[in-house]
């Protein structure tokens, strides 16, 4: 007759410790594209910006590799990926800009307040190229290579300690 009562506790103890157990255990909470090893999709957006030229598929093919640089004006983390994106524009890195749902006089005033690393400046209004290229946020950065494929994918903000690593990944795909 105690067995009867037993085995609903000992349920109980168990799944609760289960759950205990994966409570306490880390998250991956970052999404790896599906992308990588694949070509870029094509498209072509309208300029986010007046007076820069907006962004396609072509920009990446030819020439030298490039990264493609997934951002928002009310982002806070590109905020603070900003200087570092510059210390890669000097480094002699082209770096294309997809604006996320943004307007122009909001990436104007981003711009002018954190600095230009971009060679070209493209609106995706609807995230549709940033939900294409597997990008679960922003931002997120890429490394194109010559071909227009994906590379590598560095999701969230670049850090000054990510600047030396990515110029290696552009120089592996050279």
């Amino acid at each position: 007759m105690r067995l009867v009562y037993l085995v609903p506790l000992a349920l109980f103890l168990f799944f609760a410790g289960l759950a205990g157990y994966m409570l306490t255990q880390p998250k991956d909470q970052n999404v790896p594209s599906q992308m990588i090893e694949q070509p870029l999709p094509d498209f072509a957006l309208e300029p986010a910006l007046e007076g820069m030229p907006g962004a396609s598929r072509s920009d990446f093919v030819g020439g030298e590799p490039r990264l493609l640089n997934i951002w928002a004006s009310w982002c806070l983390p590109c905020i603070a990926e900003a200087p570092h994106l510059e210390r890669l524009k000097e480094e002699g890195v082209e770096i294309v800009g997809v604006a996320v749902r943004d307007t122009p006089q909001a990436v104007e005033g981003f711009l002018s307040r954190h600095g230009n690393p971009y060679s070209r400046i493209g609106s995706d209004d609807i995230s549709e190229l940033m939900l294409e290229i597997g990008a679960s946020g922003v931002p997120e950065t890429y490394v194109i290579d010559a071909e227009g494929n994906i590379r590598y994918q560095h999701i969230g903000d670049i850090r000054e300690s990510d600047v030396p690593m990515l110029l290696e990944k552009l120089e592996e795909v050279r």
